[in-house]
Parts: structure tokens; C-alpha cells; sequence
């Protein structure tokens, strides 16, 4: 049997030997003297593809990983990492609804400060 047929069968009966599942997107919550901070861990996703909302206590980020796979190669030998689209939902003690909400991006790092009316809430 070839390595590729070997390859999907096992993708197909365990699912979780070969690839990665749905991509959640690890998040940090700070309070800080003015308000929150939230630290989210995008590598590989480009800021234009990349959206957030503010409702609330509610925050959810949503986007797209792509894929681009190496000048010149011809066929997945191993793929642990996920692409494909994410959410994620954070939920905070403040109401987000009248706060300042302001966002950087760095290095696959997504920093939201959430700065409430006198750092309350």
C-alpha cells in the first residue's frame, strides 16, 4: 500500500492522529488599572484577515488561517497545524457597550484594551 493511501486511511479512522482539530485560538485576560487587556495567540493569520466584536460582556474574534505551503512542494507528508476558520468567544465582568476598545497586532499577537469609565467594572 502507498504512504499516501496510508496516510488518509488513518486521517479517515483517527481523525486525531494526523491532523489537527477545530483551531480555538488561546486567550489571555489582564485586568489592568484602567480597565482589561485581552491577549490572543493568531500566528499565521494576517491582520486584514482577522475581526472582532464587542457587545456587551461579550467579546468575539473570528477569521480565517490560510494556508501556504513551501515553493515547490507536491504532496502533505505530515499537517499538525490547523487552517481553516476560528472563533472564539471571551466573556468579561464589564460591559464593553460605552468602554474604549482599542486593538494592536504584532508578531501573531492581537492585544485588545478595554478601558472602562475609571478603570470600573
Amino acid at each position: 500500500m502507498s504512504q499516501d493511501l496510508v496516510r488518509l486511511m488513518r486521517v479517515l479512522f483517527l481523525p486525531d492522529a494526523d491532523v489537527a482539530g477545530p483551531w480555538r485560538p488561546a486567550a489571555d485576560v489582564y485586568r489592568t488599572p484602567d480597565g482589561w487587556a485581552v491577549k490572543f495567540e493568531l500566528a499565521g493569520v494576517r491582520a486584514e484577515d482577522i475581526d472582532l466584536e464587542v457587545h456587551g460582556h461579550r467579546m468575539r474574534l473570528r477569521g480565517v488561517r490560510r494556508d501556504c505551503a513551501p515553493p515547490g512542494s507536491r504532496s502533505v507528508y505530515q499537517m499538525e497545524i490547523a487552517y481553516s476558520g476560528f472563533e472564539r468567544v471571551v466573556e468579561l465582568p464589564c460591559n464593553m457597550d460605552r468602554a474604549d476598545v482599542t486593538t494592536s497586532y504584532r508578531d501573531g499577537m492581537l492585544l485588545v484594551h478595554i478601558r472602562t469609565e475609571g478603570g470600573k467594572e
